[in-house]
C-alpha cells in the first residue's frame, strides 16, 4: 500500500468500492509521472510490458467491464488480430491522450456504479472458454473484478518504472505531492 484511502472518502460501500479502485488507478497514474512518450512505451525488463501499454490496457479493460455490465459493445472491439494493441501505442495515441481517456472512462465508471440500483444486480460473464458457460457476476464482483484487475497491473507498472529509472512508488507519490523525490 502506497496510499491510504481515508475512511471518510468511502461513505457507503460503492463509495468504498469506488474509492479503492481510484486508489489503484493512481499507482499506474503516477508510474508515467515525468516520462515522455518514448520512455513510457519502452520495455526495460524482460517482460513485453511497457508503462504506457500499460495505462492503455487498464482504461481499455475498465471501459470494457463496464460496457459488459451495461450490455453495450466495448468502445474499441479487440479480437485474435488487434489484441496485442492495447499494450502499446499505436498511430497518434500518446500517454496523455490515454491518461484523458482513462479520466473519461473512470467518470463513466463511477456513475455507473453509483446509478445501478443494487450492487446486487446482475449481468452475464461473457462466452469465453475461461468463464463458467451461463454465469451472472454481480454489480458488486464487477467493482472487485476492477480493483484486482487495476492492482495487479499497478503492481507490474512499479516493477517496470523501477526498472526503467529506479523510481519507486514512494518515490512517484512524493513527486506528485509536491515533495522531493
Amino acid at each position: 500500500m502506497v496510499t491510504h484511502v481515508r475512511s471518510e472518502e468511502q461513505g457507503d460501500e460503492r463509495g468504498a468500492l469506488l474509492s479503492f479502485l481510484a486508489e489503484q488507478r493512481g499507482g499506474i497514474r503516477r508510474s508515467v509521472l515525468g516520462l515522455t512518450d518514448e520512455q513510457a512505451s519502452s520495455r526495460p525488463s524482460a517482460s513485453e510490458l511497457s508503462l504506457a501499454g500499460l495505462l492503455k490496457h487498464v482504461a481499455e479493460v475498465e471501459q470494457g467491464w463496464i460496457a459488459r455490465a451495461k450490455q453495450e459493445p466495448p468502445a474499441v472491439a479487440r479480437d485474435e488480430s488487434n489484441w496485442h494493441e492495447c499494450f502499446a501505442l499505436v498511430g497518434d495515441e500518446t500517454v496523455a491522450s490515454q491518461l484523458a481517456y482513462w479520466e473519461k472512462v473512470a467518470a463513466e465508471t463511477e456513475a455507473f456504479v453509483r446509478s445501478v440500483p443494487s450492487l446486487d444486480d446482475t449481468f452475464p460473464l461473457p462466452n469465453e472458454p475461461w468463464y463458467p458457460p451461463d454465469e451472472r457476476v454481480s454489480m458488486r464482483w464487477l467493482c472487485l473484478h476492477l480493483i484486482r484487475e487495476t492492482a495487479r497491473h499497478a503492481g507490474h507498472a512499479d516493477i517496470v518504472r523501477e526498472s526503467l529509472d529506479g523510481a519507486s512508488a514512494w518515490d512517484l507519490v512524493a513527486r506528485e505531492r509536491g515533495g522531493p523525490a
